[in-house]
């Protein structure tokens, strides 16, 4: 008996680092009752009887109230949802929310790692993030038991390359780092001094790279490479009904992270709902309420997000900007896909700011969605929208492949906006497809297809792009309401307003489309496409109509 006891203790007891926090869970499984509590130092004590354990594995699942959890709305339940699934993640079980449940998350600092499945449900939770004692540290945070690892003796790159000269245990996600390059030197109200070279990608075993997601940079040299693990089975997240009470910190740069953190690949997470209440005069930026990074093959579908109030700050050149923040961000990952979602408040609302945001990431797809945009600060490589409407902030993208854009509605500024503020480059293709283009929604305006705007002056870090080649097919352009002096909708925005002639010289050339092809492009105006109001910059452009 003492030597089962004994084997009792050593196999139930458990030690799991939180993320974003100092302190970590203890389970432990001893004669006394199922009990969960903090030590003085914040660790999470948790006591599992013998009795519970046994009945818990043999259901297959733990509920939130097996820890504790009051489910009244009113009492911090925090603790009791991070035990449940760190017991769950100790013994592979499932974790179901109870019914009818109303959990309280206050503002101490602790994190829920999920690493099992999780049927949420129709319970709901509520976030306060009035007081919390660090806005960095998730609430949920679905990870993998598969640890990121360095590698060495990868010394280069080439864009585009099938195969590395290296023997993995298993495919992982490769992210490859040149500290002594810098790219994406932006530009503008927000301008900085640009980011490291990154690249991410995914290689099997062997050292075979997944071209579906190729490499897009040349890398001189490397100076950290990380390997992360792909998990080969799917973690599910179901159901929850997650409303956040916003902080009322001061309006700047100083993004929460008050959320789900999926940092897993191959998760879905499929009919969650996320609401916002309590926004007032001033608030701190939110990245992303669902934050997906350093992962792939995710998919979040049947989920309802909600644009936040758009707040003033000042920005780094020293004068006021609008500051963003965002219900879903997506970070160095691959394979994001979004269907059949939508957000709570009106997608042509301008007090609100757009929906998403993207950095460093490859084969994002929007398909049968509702939202205020698309946006890809720092690049993407691949990019669907389909079956969808993009309300007031549109499409804001730059990066490389195709960008494809079908059977959709878009009622932004313009129908693709590249991003000025990061050279307003694609490298690639677009292909816009059966979709209707509502110009700033309806309003008086004019209408322009592609948007940007490129001074030749800055150096971005990289040659900048006009996509190679564009493709618009059976296109229909709303323009009903534009301004008195409007000549008709254009292919592209005027660019360079000071580049009407060949005196203008460009420190940093910009590389222009090289083909346009135009199959039945009509417009409520009567009013005949035309290639911009600056043709100059254009010139060259070949411009097919069928």
């Amino acid at each position: 008996m003492i030597k089962y006891s004994f084997l009792t203790i050593f196999f139930f007891s458990c030690l799991f680092l939180a993320y974003g926090q100092a302190e970590n869970v203890i389970i432990t499984s001893k004669k006394k009752k199922t009990q969960v509590k903090a030590d003085k130092n914040g660790k999470l004590l948790v006591n599992v009887s013998l009795k519970d354990v046994l009945e818990f594995k043999a259901h297959g699942w733990v509920r939130y109230s097996d820890f504790g959890a009051t489910g009244d709305g009113k009492t911090d339940d925090m603790n009791a949802i991070a035990a449940t699934h760190a017991f769950a993640n100790l013994h592979g079980l499932m974790v179901k929310a109870d019914e009818g449940y109303t959990y309280y998350i206050g503002g101490r600092e602790r994190t829920a790692e999920i690493r099992t499945d999780t049927d949420f449900g129709t319970a709901s939770f509520i976030i306060d993030d009035t007081e919390v004692q660090n806005h960095r540290a998730s609430v949920f945070l679905v990870s993998s038991q598969l640890q990121p690892f360095k590698l060495d003796g990868i010394t280069s790159l080439r864009r585009n390359q099938e195969k590395i000269d290296l023997i993995l245990p298993q495919t992982c996600l490769i992210t490859v780092t040149n500290s002594d390059v810098k790219h994406y030197i932006r530009y503008g109200l927000n301008q900085d001094n640009g980011s490291q070279q990154t690249d991410i990608f995914v290689v099997d075993k062997n050292g075979n790279v997944d071209l579906d997601a190729p490499i897009i940079w040349d890398f001189e040299q490397i100076t950290k490479v990380t390997a992360i693990p792909l998990d080969t089975t799917t973690l599910n997240i179901r159901g929850g009904r997650f409303t956040t009470i916003a902080n009322k910190a001061e309006s700047k740069y100083n993004y929460y992270s008050r959320n789900i953190a999926v940092t897993r690949s191959n998760v879905v997470i499929d009919g969650l709902e996320h609401h916002v209440i309590g926004e007032g005069d001033q608030g701190a930026p939110y990245g992303g309420f669902i934050n997906i990074r350093d992962c792939a093959y995710v998919r979040v579908k049947n989920t309802i997000l909600t644009g936040r109030k758009t707040y003033r700050t000042i920005g780094s050149a020293g004068k006021p900007v609008s500051m963003g923040s965002y219900d879903l961000l997506v970070n160095r990952a691959l394979n994001v896909t979004l269907e059949n979602c939508g957000q709570t408040n009106d997608i042509n609302d301008n007090t609100y700011w757009g929906v998403m945001s993207s950095n460093y990431s490859k084969n994002l797809v929007y398909d049968h969605c509702t939202f205020s945009r698309l946006d890809a600060h720092k690049g993407v490589a691949n990019a669907t929208i389909r079956n969808s409407t993009l309300g007031h902030m549109g499409i804001n993208a730059i990066g490389s492949g195709v960008l494809t854009v079908e059977n959709s509605t878009i009622r932004g500024r313009t129908l693709i906006n590249l991003r000025e503020d990061y050279g307003s480059t694609w490298q690639g293709e677009v292909v816009i497809r059966n979709c209707v283009f509502v110009p700033e929604g309806g309003k008086p305006s004019s209408a322009n297809i592609i948007g940007g705007s490129y001074s030749g002056q800055h150096n971005f870090g990289y040659t900048c792009y006009m996509p190679e080649k564009i493709t618009i097919e059976n296109l229909h352009i709303d323009d009903t309401n534009h301004k008195e002096d409007y000549q008709g909708p254009a292919i592209f925005k005027d660019f360079n307003e000071e580049m009407t002639d060949d005196s203008y010289k460009e420190e940093f050339p910009y590389i222009r489309t090289n083909e346009i092809i135009l199959k039945n492009v009509t417009t409520a105006s009567g009013k005949d496409l035309i290639i911009s109001s600056n043709p100059f910059m254009f010139k060259d452009v070949k411009v097919h109509t069928y």
